[in-house]
């Protein structure tokens, strides 16, 4: 019996998507609910599973096209069994062949020739053949069926050799089209003005220090860190200055009467931006539950549609990666975001005396045709103060 395997059903705001890869081709078995094929939209990757044990039978929507929601992708033959495979011949070559060294590598002059032209490097290659013999054949399949598959999934990396120049041209992902277009958006629409402030982290984690053991145990393995007490204080800034948590709709300001705070999260086919929901309800365990769940999600292309749609304030973290200073860009319709960034030592004045303190800087982008500057200033100011003595954070003062 043939089954038919057709495209997700798309939400009203995703109006098609791309095929990104396949994982199966025609004659393949294929088993229940295993991964046929990747289609990407411009907000995430959806993944279609086979719904019987089967054979793959035909492709009709290849690497690349464009399909619409519910489209058909591919027929299975249900309950058949893929043929067996041929003998493969010894990849070893011909006694009679050269044998040329390249470094610490014996290769087959097929094999180096073919690695120049794909650009690839000779040490990423494992030989098959021989004493470890590098063939045409490694080269081949080192150029082929594992790169298809991290397509998405990792930047393009191009070995050059020295003296060589050489470029590359890929398509850009529709994910990443879409990420330049909302960003570029932002710029032009937004009167975007940035606030900077900096934070004295010591009070925090000297608590993260005095209570992460204790936390981690009474939570399931849940790690108390430095996300919970932002999105915390975030929560309570945003409740005292309702501006900053309002969106605007064409000539109106619309205001929430609850705060659903975006997290920046970096994935491998790009930035997304969950939303945790309800934050005035979540404690600090909550909290860093969701956010370590996201991040799982987001590394194994699991968020999906609705864990991105709406949010009322964005926080994001260049500081995992280094950054002591950024300007963050606007998440429309929001109208601001926080910018965290790297913890640092820094000479402090403290009552007549200068001691070391861990600082950090933050930064708060806002949108100057809703916010005002001075709400966006002591929004700001508020986050720091309730960072720097966290037990106001519980006592709401």
């Amino acid at each position: 019996m043939a089954i038919e395997i057709k495209a997700p059903t798309f939400p009203e705001s995703v109006a098609e998507g791309s095929v990104a890869t396949w994982y199966k081709q025609p004659g393949d078995a294929v088993s229940r609910d295993e991964i046929l094929v990747d289609i990407e939209t411009d907000k995430v990757v959806l993944e279609v599973p086979s719904p019987v044990d089967g054979v793959l039978e035909e492709i009709f929507a290849p690497e690349g096209d464009i399909v619409a929601s519910e489209q058909l992708l591919a027929r299975i033959k249900e309950g058949a069994v893929a043929a067996a495979p041929a003998a493969k011949a010894e990849a070893a070559p011909a006694a009679t062949e050269e044998v040329e060294v390249v470094g610490d590598l014996r290769v087959a002059p097929a094999a180096r020739k073919l690695a120049a032209e794909k650009g690839l490097n000779l040490a990423n290659v494992t030989g098959s053949g021989k004493g470890g013999l590098i063939t045409k054949e490694d080269v081949m399949n080192a150029g082929s069926a594992p790169a298809a598959k991290a397509v998405a999934a990792a930047p393009v990396q191009v070995n050059v050799a020295p003296g060589e120049r050489i470029e590359k041209r890929v398509p850009m992902s529709r994910m990443r089209q879409t990420i330049a277009k909302r960003l570029v958006h932002a710029q032009q629409t937004a009167a975007m003005l940035t606030t900077y402030n900096e934070v004295d982290m010591k009070p925090i984690m000297e608590l993260r220090k005095q209570y992460k053991d204790l936390f981690e145990k009474r939570h399931d393995g849940v790690r108390l860190g430095f996300m919970s007490f932002f999105v915390k204080a975030a929560t309570e800034a945003l409740k005292r200055f309702p501006d900053v948590n309002a969106s605007i709709d064409g000539t109106d300001i619309v205001y929430h009467g609850y705060q659903d705070i975006g997290v920046a999260v970096s994935t491998p086919r790009g930035l997304m931006v969950p939303v945790l929901r309800d934050c005035d309800s979540m404690n600090l365990a909550d909290i860093e539950g969701s956010i370590a769940d996201l991040g799982r999600r987001g590394r194994d292309g699991k968020i999906g549609i609705d864990d991105l749609q709406g949010g009322t304030f964005t926080i994001t973290n260049g500081g995992v990666f280094g950054s002591l200073m950024s300007t963050p860009i606007i998440n429309p319709p929001q109208t601001a975001i926080l910018g965290m960034h790297k913890i640092q030592d820094r000479p402090m004045a403290i009552n007549g005396e200068v001691v070391i303190r861990p600082m950090m800087y933050l930064a708060l982008s806002y949108d100057h045709r809703m916010i005002d500057g001075k709400d966006a200033v002591q929004f700001l100011v508020t986050i720091k103060e309730l960072l720097e003595d966290p037990a106001r954070i519980l006592l709401d003062v």
